[in-house]
């Protein structure tokens, strides 16, 4: 049985870190308030704005052993990673799980934070949240949907999504433990000891700033990979930012996505709100949810 983390209640501490890439210090601020303001206390972590002289926020040493300590503090319920960008595939070996699996707390973020939340669900059998981080909750972010549905799920409201029908979406019914993230991180993780199992479940994608030849490239990934092919059902997100070569890919993402998946018979959804956009609801990874599609709704809901 997937463990499910306590749900925070008032006065709990949520930690903000950055295990991959840099983050401006003054790009949590209205965050730290927000979260304040829900009623948590904020601890925030040196990697947040650190002094980093490339790419990553601080060394890898320096990430890993903030997220360790993190892991390992029981007064921490809840860690929100500042940003995703790359980084912790670098440092997810050299941690130490065993204190988290005896208290297991919240582990929150998107895109490479993909790896967290696959390490989490195969190696720990843990829940976590992909989820709005950080930066989603400047420039009124935090009055939307999606920033508001994680406070909700930190608080054990169980998901409830629906949008728009789409013309490509496969009807049915499904149910199944959810799990997913960023395409790209996904695809990098096949042949690793952290693959989602798919069997039987509702896998999420999304991704952004991807060629139309790498999308496909990743999709044939998957399926020979027998990620797709044992599915319940999918759920497509955003894919945002996207690139074309010089001399066209020839097909657009979304043909690229309905070919790829035109053999299954389980249903799927078109332009389901999880991305790197705006248009990002907080989702339980490890609950199990009911997937509804119909000519005229699409329903996600947790009954698990």
């Amino acid at each position: 049985m997937i463990k499910i983390p306590p749900y925070l209640k008032k006065g709990d501490t949520i930690a903000i870190t950055c295990p991959a890439g840099y983050m401006e210090a003054k790009k949590i601020k209205t965050c730290v308030e927000t979260l304040q303001q829900w009623g948590f206390q904020v601890m925030i972590g040196k990697t947040v704005g650190s002094k980093s002289t490339n790419y990553f926020s601080g060394t890898d040493e320096e990430r890993k052993d903030e997220l360790q300590a993190l892991l390992d503090e029981p007064s921490i319920k809840a860690i929100l990673c500042g940003r995703g960008g790359y980084g912790v595939t670098r440092i997810i070996d050299q941690l130490d799980f065993k204190t988290f699996k005896k208290n297991p707390k919240w582990i929150i973020g998107f895109s490479d934070i993909t790896v967290l939340h696959a390490h989490l669900l195969t190696r720990c059998n843990t829940a976590s949240l992909h989820a709005p981080m950080a930066n989603a909750f400047n420039e009124g972010g935090v009055k939307l949907p999606y920033v508001q549905s994680l406070q909700k799920a930190l608080k054990g409201t169980k998901a409830s999504y629906s949008c728009a029908p789409n013309t490509m979406n496969q009807l049915g019914k499904a149910t199944g433990v959810l799990m997913g993230g960023n395409l790209a991180l996904i695809a990098h993780l096949v042949g690793s000891n952290i693959v989602y199992k798919t069997k039987g479940a509702i896998l999420f994608l999304e991704d952004v700033g991807e060629y139309a030849y790498n999308i496909d490239r990743m999709f044939i990934q998957l399926k020979r990979a027998g990620i797709l092919s044992q599915l319940n059902g999918l759920i497509l997100g955003g894919f945002t930012d996207r690139k074309d070569t010089t001399l066209p890919f020839g097909k657009t993402i979304e043909e690229i996505l309905q070919e790829h998946i035109a053999e299954f018979d389980y249903p799927v959804c078109f332009g389901f709100p999880v991305s790197h956009d705006t248009e990002n609801y907080a989702l339980k990874v490890g609950a199990t949810v009911e997937l509804s599609i119909t000519a005229k709704t699409v329903k996600l809901k947790e009954i698990g």
